[in-house]
Formats: structure tokens, C-alpha cells, sequence
């Protein structure tokens, strides 16, 4: 009872004509912002931060404000990824596996309509989840420490040699060469450089932004370039833009599935919306085997990624609430805010900050409605693209992703960098190397590193640590069997028959 007047008085926060209009402005910036290759939600929030504080909004206001920003650039990160096989954000990846084919078959609006839908039920089954269960699941993600996030870590790129059923030996090199690639810069623990060959631009790494815009964008341009002629695309016409109720059905319990596994993954704090969005995948293909057209354009392949990833990027608000501890990237800069004004988010702030946590949650409700609506009428203005005549489209595309990697660190060698690793891709396509495990390495690598090197000093070196307790060993069996089973039944199958 306690939580429903929690609740409305929440809603009476949210219902505040400032806020709405806050909400609607942070919806489409959020939108806008997805959309753009290599931006993502950590961009968009972070580029808000110091104006919504400048603006001396108050606290609520410059909450709502950057988590509908959140929310709509979840939303706006499918587009480009389902028309032009560019990923928004790293959550935005694997719904390029099928959504791109789909606007290759004339079926971009399909794909687009079937994302936003996914993208608000998944948004809804995490809300409604942090409405009933927050303080209780936040206690749970808890039993979560180093040794559990490399196993989970580890079981996701297991289960990476299956998202490409025909490629599983390719698929599992793709995200080797994306684990090697997170080593490249300085060693934070002992200050080695590591394969920078003295070159100082390579201190830092390579910027997650840099290698996308490389391995998507160049080399999509190169592929576009070699498969069409002037003027000519390589995307049919589009058709009906709206799902029918027989697809909806269709897409139903993958959407449903995938919601719930986005969202207990959100609540693990730093796991974030990219591994919700793979395991969310992968899961589906697993379970519907080859009832499906999973990597050739099937709509649940859509659904799937989009409702996991919306889902854990409402999730991750459930630590960064209730515990103090970012959900994810996006969260983290969002409790910098805070401390802005000086709000310190933790178990305390259910009750001491009420009218901000519960007005932030009824701005989600809100927003989450306005970006169904905003986003659904505006898929036939979003497939325009596609008939934009290459001879156009590639010059566009060319200067957005320069522009978007040279403003990061403002040096010619990204640009540069952009270029070797866009014609390596571009090879790596033509070779049959899917380029989603590769990112997914990456951005997996770092996380992986920081958890096994935590838990060895935990234990001082001992690595019987990495298989102790109930949640560790279950996933390393799950990876074990992932890897095993596959190829052993196949083996048995030829046996069988032979």
C-alpha cells in the first residue's frame, strides 16, 4: 500500500508541467542522440549533464531530464542499426544480426515498428519490477562480486561461437580478436605498456567509439562502394511499415523472455545493456533452434535484443537507487549528477528523497509512453533514409563518422586509425567474420580483466577462487557445456545416422 502512494505521489512530481516538458525535450534529444553511430546514452548524458546543472534545474528536474535522455537514446540506437548496419551504442549491436538484413528484404519499417514495441514492453516489465521489488533485488545483486562477474563474463563469450550457427569457430575468433584488442594501451595495475609500440596515441587504448565507427561504418561504406553502382542502393523498397497482430504474436514471448533476462541482468551493477542484449539473443536462438532465421532477418531477432536491452538499462537504475553503485556507464554519470546536489544515492533515498525517486519512476512510466508514440509515427520519416541515393548517402555517412570520432580526442590519428581499422573489417566481412563478436570481445575484455585480477588479489594469487560458490561454478559448467555440447551432438547425430 505503502509503495502504490509512493507511487502517486510520484506521479504528481512527474505531472508537473515543467517536468512534462522536460521529459518530452529528453525524450527526442535522446532519440536524436541514438541515432547517431557511436554516440550512445553515455554521451548524450554526459553532453546534458553540465547544462541541465548550469540551468540550476532543480533536482528531480535534472534527474527526469537525463534519464528520459537514457531511455530515448535506447530507443534511437536501433535506427541506425536496422537501416544503415551501424550501431548507435554497443547494446545497439546485436540488433544489427537481423535488423539490417530485414531493411535489406524491404522490411525496415516492420523491423523498426517491431523494435519500438519490443523496446516499450521491455521498458515496462523493468519499471514495473523496480515499482514492486527494488529495495528486495538490489539486496540479491549483492551476492554478485568479482569471481561471479568473471564467470558470467566468461559464459557470455562462450556463448558467443553460437550466435553464428554456420560460423561458430569464426564467431569465437571474432571475440578473441576483440579480447586482444582491450589489452593494447597502459596496464593500470603495473603501469606496462602493452602493444602501443611507443606510439603515444595508443597510451589510452583504442576508443570503443574509434573501433565501431572503424568495423560498422568504414567498412560498411567499402561494402556499399564494391555492391552498387552510382546512384543505385542496396535496400529494396520498402513496404507496410506497421507489424501485423499475427507478427506481434509472433514476437511475443521472445519480447517477454528477453524483458525479464534484461532485466535481473540490469540489476547487476556495471553489467550493463550489451551483455543483456547478447545473452538475450543468443538465448532465443538457442531455444528456437532452427524454427528460426535467426541472422537472416527474422523479426524475433529484433525483439529479443531490443526489450533485453531496454530492460537492463531500466534495471540498472535499481542499484544506482538503492545502492550507490552505477548499473552502468550511463548510471555512473547520472550519480555524479546527484552528488551535484548534494544527494547521495543509497538505501536511505527511498525514504529521506522520495519525492526524486518516486517522481523519476513516474517520469519513466511517462516517457516510456511518449517514446512508443513518438517513435512509431516517425518509422516512415526514419526509412527515408533509405531512399537517400548513395552517391549521397555514403558522403553523409563518411563525414558523421569522422566528425564523431575526431571530437573525442580532437587528433588526426583517430581519423587515420578509423581508416586501417575499417579496411580490416572490411576484409575480416569478406572472409566471413562476424564483426558483433568482435565488438562484444571488446567491450567484454575490459570488465573481464578488472573482475579475474580483483579476485586473484582477494585470494592472493590462488585461482581455485574463480570456481567457488554456487552462482561461479554454475556459469563456468554453462560455458563448459555451450562449448561442448554443440559439435558433440552433431557427432552423435552423423554417428546415429551413418
Amino acid at each position: 500500500m505503502d509503495t502504490l502512494l509512493y507511487l502517486i505521489q510520484g506521479f504528481s512530481v512527474a505531472f508537473e508541467p515543467s517536468n512534462i516538458v522536460i521529459a518530452l525535450i529528453g525524450c527526442l534529444l535522446g532519440t536524436i542522440v541514438g541515432m547517431l553511430p557511436g554516440l550512445g546514452p553515455i554521451n548524450g548524458v554526459a553532453i546534458l549533464l553540465p547544462l541541465a546543472f548550469a540551468m540550476r534545474l532543480p533536482a528531480e528536474s535534472a534527474l527526469i531530464l537525463l534519464a528520459t535522455v537514457y531511455m530515448g537514446c535506447e530507443y534511437g540506437g536501433r535506427i541506425s542499426s536496422i537501416l544503415l548496419g551501424i550501431p548507435g551504442d554497443a547494446a545497439a549491436i546485436m540488433t544489427i544480426l537481423d535488423g539490417h538484413p530485414l531493411a535489406k528484404q524491404g522490411k525496415a519499417g516492420k523491423a523498426l515498428c517491431v523494435s519500438a514495441i519490443s523496446s516499450f514492453i521491455g521498458s515496462l516489465v523493468a519499471l514495473c519490477g523496480i515499482i514492486l521489488f527494488a529495495p528486495l533485488l538490489a539486496q540479491w545483486s549483492l551476492s554478485f562480486g568479482p569471481t561471479e562477474y568473471f564467470a558470467l563474463i566468461i559464459f557470455a563469450i562462450a556463448t558467443l561461437g553460437s550466435m553464428m550457427a554456420q560460423k561458430p569457430i569464426r564467431s569465437l575468433m571474432s571475440a578473441l580478436i576483440g579480447l586482444f584488442l582491450t589489452t593494447i594501451g597502459i596496464d593500470g595495475n603495473t603501469g606496462v605498456y602493452r602493444f602501443t609500440f611507443e606510439n603515444p596515441h595508443l597510451y589510452d587504448g583504442i576508443s570503443f567509439i574509434v573501433l565501431v565507427i572503424g568495423l560498422f561504418s568504414i567498412s560498411e561504406i567499402l561494402l556499399i562502394v564494391e555492391h552498387t553502382h552510382t546512384g543505385q542502393g542496396i535496400i529494396k523498397k520498402t513496404g507496410n511499415i506497421l507489424i501485423s497482430f499475427k507478427e506481434f504474436i509472433y514476437c511475443f514471448w521472445a519480447i517477454i523472455r528477453s524483458a525479464f533476462m534484461g532485466f535481473f541482468v540490469g540489476i547487476l551493477p556495471g553489467a550493463g545493456a550489451t551483455i543483456a542484449s547478447a545473452i538475450a539473443y543468443m538465448s532465443e536462438k538457442k531455444l528456437i533452434g532452427n524454427k528460426g532465421a535467426f541472422g537472416q532477418g527474422d523479426l524475433r531477432g529484433v525483439a529479443a535484443p531490443e526489450a533485453a536491452n531496454n530492460a537492463s538499462a531500466c534495471g540498472s537504475f535499481i542499484p544506482m537507487l538503492t545502492l550507490g553503485l552505477p548499473g552502468s556507464g550511463t548510471t555512473a554519470v547520472m550519480i555524479g549528477a546527484l552528488t551535484l546536489y548534494n544527494i547521495n544515492p543509497g538505501p536511505t533515498m527511498f525514504i529521506e528523497q522520495a519525492d526524486i525517486v518516486w517522481g523519476l519512476i513516474a517520469s519513466l512510466l511517462i516517457a516510456n509512453v511518449v517514446l512508443l508514440l513518438l517513435n512509431i509515427p516517425l518509422i516512415g520519416l526514419f526509412i527515408k533514409i533509405l531512399s537517400v541515393p548513395m552517391w549521397v548517402l555514403v558522403p553523409i555517412i563518411a563525414v558523421m563518422s569522422a566528425i564523431g570520432v575526431y571530437s573525442i580526442n580532437s587528433t588526426t590519428f583517430d581519423l587515420f586509425l578509423i581508416i586501417v581499422i575499417g579496411v580490416i573489417g572490411y576484409l575480416l566481412r569478406k572472409l566471413e567474420f562476424p564483426m558483433p563478436p568482435l565488438i562484444l570481445g571488446f567491450v567484454l575484455g575490459e570488465l573481464l580483466e578488472v573482475n579475474l585480477r580483483r579476485a586473484l588479489s582477494i585470494s592472493n594469487g590462488d585461482f581455485s577462487i574463480l570456481y567457488q560458490g554456487f552462482i561461479a561454478k554454475a556459469l563456468l559448467l554453462g560455458a563448459v557445456l555451450i562449448i561442448i555440447l554443440p559439435p558433440l551432438y552433431k557427432y552423435l547425430k552423423n554417428k546415429w545416422y551413418t
